[in-house]
């Protein structure tokens, strides 16, 4: 059949190993048959990802320049495979999946009912050493801090939902359990999870449920880059998110080398640094740098616009914690008559977005203001018929 020729335009920006995607529109083009984009004569891997009634496709830019623009055409290849191990995914059931690019490790996703909610944890940085906190998984350096057990690595928490304590772990919290994966897709670009999980009480009453969406993109070993998606479904009943600045839709807690305190550096979108000028603050995104076994390193978290009062205020803090709050505001504004909290009708959801991209150096370094447009203004696609 004819190919598909699809055309990106890198706008005003530079695109640098940007993942991008598009709708399959014409028929013939199925997720059972194998696809390859070719570009100058040279293929570039691609792969379907589902998305709802539609057929999305995804590749890697690796780079375009300001300015310009490049041209694919997409063919149908029943039969062929390709290259490479790209991003493959390990289940070992009722424990953890295990995410790895090109064959070495890159995370796992720990799930079972050792732990009181999911996470994940290491987290491998671009220099093959883990840039997130060991503690309180076994071993790990002598000098970690040993505070605040709850901070698992990379995690989704809240300290009040609906009354239940969904952050911390002493007497009387919530857990986040694992009910079923709709999805463990794997492919040359990507590995998708997708976890159904139900949010409960101490005494097992079901506060809510939750879909989690991590996508882990097959980009060079000089950066990492995930999507982490959160959809909260009031199926319960009314869903209120308390005010509280114990809790992050996204957290992440830092190697403890990386903490303000060990020498490292907090920066937002508003060049706020560090705590005194970014705890509580309204921010588009928020970086967290600093050295780890001797080499600079840094974990930012991109706060989606669709996602709720976007740019959204940070629970951050020197001691090595970053967390997308957007509900604290009384704590933030240290004004008690500003109530953050929200209430989400029965039936109802919310969905929040965000990106964590793992870079070298500090945020100015490793780019991450031209990373976050990537995110939010992704290169133009479009789509028409080639000739046989």
């Amino acid at each position: 059949m004819s190919p598909l020729i699809l055309k990106v335009d890198a706008g005003r920006h530079a695109r640098i190993h940007c993942p991008v995607s598009t709708v399959l529109k014409p028929e013939g083009l199925g997720q059972t048959q194998h696809l390859r984009l070719s570009v100058a004569g040279a293929s570039t891997p691609c792969q379907v990802v589902p998305n709802g009634q539609e057929v999305r496709l995804t590749w890697l830019l690796r780079h375009l320049e300001e300015g310009k623009k490049k041209r694919y055409a997409l063919r149908s290849e029943r039969g062929s495979k390709a290259a490479g191990n790209g991003v493959e995914l390990l289940d070992q059931p009722g424990e953890r999946v295990s995410v790895f690019l090109n064959g070495k490790l890159l995370t796992h996703y720990y799930y079972g009912t050792a732990y009181p909610r999911p996470f994940l944890h290491p987290l491998i940085g671009p220099y093959g050493n883990t840039v997130t906190r060991d503690f309180p998984m076994p071993g790990g350096p002598e000098s970690e801090r040993r505070d605040h057990k709850h901070h698992r690595s990379v995690w989704t928490a809240w300290g009040d939902l609906n009354g239940v304590d969904d952050w911390s772990e002493e007497s009387g919290h919530g857990r986040v359990v694992h009910r079923r994966f709709a999805e463990l897709g794997q492919g040359p670009v990507l590995g998708r999870v997708v976890a159904e999980n139900d949010w409960v009480s101490r005494e097992g009453r079901k506060v809510c449920e939750e879909v989690r969406e991590m996508i882990f993109y097959n980009v060079p070993a000089s950066s990492r880059v995930i999507d982490y998606n959160v959809t909260f479904v009031a199926m319960q009943g009314p869903l209120r998110f308390g005010d509280t600045k114990e809790g992050g839709i996204l957290s992440v807690r830092v190697a403890t080398s990386m903490d303000v305190t060990s020498g490292g550096r907090i920066q937002n979108s508003f060049a706020g640094l560090n705590e005194p000028e970014t705890w509580g603050k309204p921010s588009h995104w928020c970086d967290y740098s600093g050295l780890v076994d001797g080499k600079k390193v840094g974990i930012a978290v991109f706060d989606h616009p669709s996602n709720f009062r976007h740019p959204t205020t940070w629970h951050v803090r020197n001691y090595g914690l970053m967390t997308a709050n957007p509900f604290g505001l009384s704590h933030f504004t240290g004004n008690k008559s500003r109530d953050g909290s929200h209430e989400l009708p029965a039936g109802g959801q919310l969905v929040f977005r965000y990106r964590l991209f793992v870079h070298k150096g500090d945020a100015v370094e490793g780019g991450v203001a031209e990373r976050y447009h990537d995110y939010v203004n992704p290169p133009a696609v479009s789509q028409e018929a080639g000739k046989a």
